[in-house]
Parts: structure tokens; C-alpha cells; sequence
């Protein structure tokens, strides 16, 4: 092996470390990286995409406003977090069905998802969001899947 190598006198191994294996560790931790930084990016442009929504959802830019004034957050079952309104743990996508598709897009049509079908996608999706009529555009939207 050329890993390993006999002196001899003692018969005992040395390690000595492979070229290629230490170049295979960076390689992946290169590309480890660049995958990060790539849902990272993604993720973040999908916040932003929600804070601008929710200021041209009527309903959600009251609520904002009125957040903005001073009044109580506890009038609201929201929470206001980094420019986010929050339900429970979730954030509240605004009626806006453009990022409601592209969060069904992450949650159900991506590499790691893997069309996992309806009640799976919804839950995945429950994880991190929610928004008035989330069950049926889940359901509606896995029905019409040619994949699954």
C-alpha cells in the first residue's frame, strides 16, 4: 500500500498520508460547502421574497403597520421576528401564490425531498410555514404531480 510503509528494523507500520485521500476530503468539503452556500442563498432570497409579500398583502401590512405604531403584539396571534410575522413557530406566508409554489417546490419536487406524496409534502411544509388554505393547495398541488 502506499499508505503504509515496513522500516526495516522494529516491524512496526508508520502511517504516512495519502495524496489522494487528503485531495478527496478537500474535494468534498469544497463541494460541501458550495451546497451550503447554495441553499443558504436560497433560503435567503426566499425571506426576502416573503417580507415584500407580506407589505402588499392588505391584511398583513395592516397588521404591520399597526406593529409599526407601537400596538401590542398580543392583539395579533403573530409574532413579529426579523421582519417576519410568526404563527407559533411558523412563518406566515402572505397570500401570495408565487411563494407558496416555490416553498411546495423545495418541500416536495427537490433532490432531497423526492416527491415524498400529499400527507408527507404537507408535513415538511408545517415544519417552517403556514398560510390560510395550506392543506388544499398542498393536496391540490401533489395531486397534479406526474412524478408521484
Amino acid at each position: 500500500m502506499s499508505g503504509w510503509r515496513l522500516p526495516r528494523e522494529g516491524g512496526r507500520f508508520h502511517h504516512q498520508e495519502s495524496n489522494e485521500l487528503s485531495k478527496i476530503n478537500k474535494q468534498d468539503e469544497i463541494q460541501a460547502s458550495k451546497f451550503f452556500a447554495v441553499k443558504v442563498e436560497a433560503f435567503s432570497n426566499l425571506i426576502e421574497s416573503i417580507q415584500k409579500a407580506l407589505w402588499q398583502d392588505s391584511q398583513y401590512r395592516s397588521i404591520l403597520q399597526d406593529l409599526g405604531k407601537g400596538k401590542s403584539v398580543h392583539d395579533y396571534p403573530l409574532n413579529f421576528s426579523s421582519q417576519l410575522l410568526l404563527f407559533k413557530d411558523w412563518v406566515v406566508v402572505p397570500n401570495d401564490p408565487t411563494i407558496q409554489l416555490i416553498i411546495l417546490q423545495k418541500k416536495h419536487d427537490s433532490a432531497l425531498a423526492g416527491h415524498p406524496g400529499q400527507e408527507r409534502t404537507l408535513k415538511l411544509v408545517k415544519r417552517d410555514f403556514h398560510w390560510p388554505g395550506m392543506t388544499h393547495f398542498v393536496k391540490d398541488y401533489v395531486s397534479s404531480c406526474q412524478h408521484c
